[in-house]
């Protein structure tokens, strides 16, 4: 695709740097060499009609693509400068530094205490004082600690759904990552939990760089400084959330946003 509005932010506000990324499963092309730079501390949407690459596109920055078969990548990813996707990078630390949130909440089977903790346990957290600290601070910064601080030892399964995601969302920052993504967080969720999840993503943007995949273009209209309309696993259009929207200056963009097709 030529002449891609698009746009560069300064190497110390970048985030993510995606160089001519490709993507392909069984030699299927998901991705078609996409390059975007993702700012610091900004929240930026990723948008376009199922099967348009979003979720390949969000799972290539912490390499989860490399867990299914006949995957095949080519391009560049830097991290604040680093290639992640050089052999070398040890990928543990990497899904460490950029943290993930699905779809679907999916708590451990264990307390909500446990569930925050667990992540801290793995780096060698084992002093219970500091535990306690670090899961009030988690939840606290979820928003959720005044609905579960006189239920921390309940199973996290007891939750509702939008608790669950948000529980998910706690355990998720209480490894303190650099980078947090988030998979169409609210698309299983109630209206009033959906909001409760838009809330957050505003509050948590002040200390992490976050990247949303959402259907729901309102939603990405709401909660995003910056959104990148993806099609057919190209980059069409990359831009303020309110430039995207207001004055797309692609025409696939416009006949997306105004429901010529999705």
């Amino acid at each position: 695709m030529t002449d891609i509005p698009t746009l560069t932010f300064d190497p110390a506000d970048t985030c993510l740097n995606v160089e001519q990324l490709s993507v392909s499963y069984d030699g299927k092309a998901a991705l078609r060499e996409v390059s975007l730079t993702v700012p610091r501390h900004r929240v930026t949407a990723f948008i376009g009609p199922s099967g348009c690459g979003k979720s390949t596109l969000l799972r290539s920055f912490n390499r989860m693509n490399d867990l299914i078969r006949g995957v095949e990548v080519t391009g560049h990813i830097q991290l604040f400068g680093e290639d992640i996707l050089a052999p070398e990078v040890d990928v543990t630390v990497l899904r460490r530094r950029i943290g993930m949130v699905f779809q679907q909440p999916n708590p451990f089977p264990m307390s909500v205490f446990d569930n925050v903790a667990y992540g801290l346990r793995l780096q060698g957290l084992s002093d219970q004082r500091a535990l306690e600290r670090e899961v009030e601070w988690a939840l606290r910064s979820a928003a959720l600690w005044d609905e579960v601080k006189d239920r921390l030892e309940a199973s996290a399964l007891t939750l509702s759904g939008g608790q669950q995601q948000r529980l998910v969302i706690a355990r998720a920052i209480a490894i303190r990552p650099e980078v947090l993504l988030l998979d169409e967080p609210a698309s299983a969720l109630d209206p009033i939990s959906t909001l409760k999840i838009e809330e957050l993503i505003g509050q948590l943007a002040e200390a992490y760089s976050i990247i949303v995949v959402t259907h729901n273009m309102q939603q990405a209209a709401r909660v995003s400084d910056y959104t990148a309309f993806l099609y057919l696993g190209e980059l069409v259009e990359f831009s303020a959330t309110d430039d995207l929207f207001t004055r797309p200056q692609a025409r696939q963009t416009e006949d997306y946003i105004t429901g010529r097709y999705g």
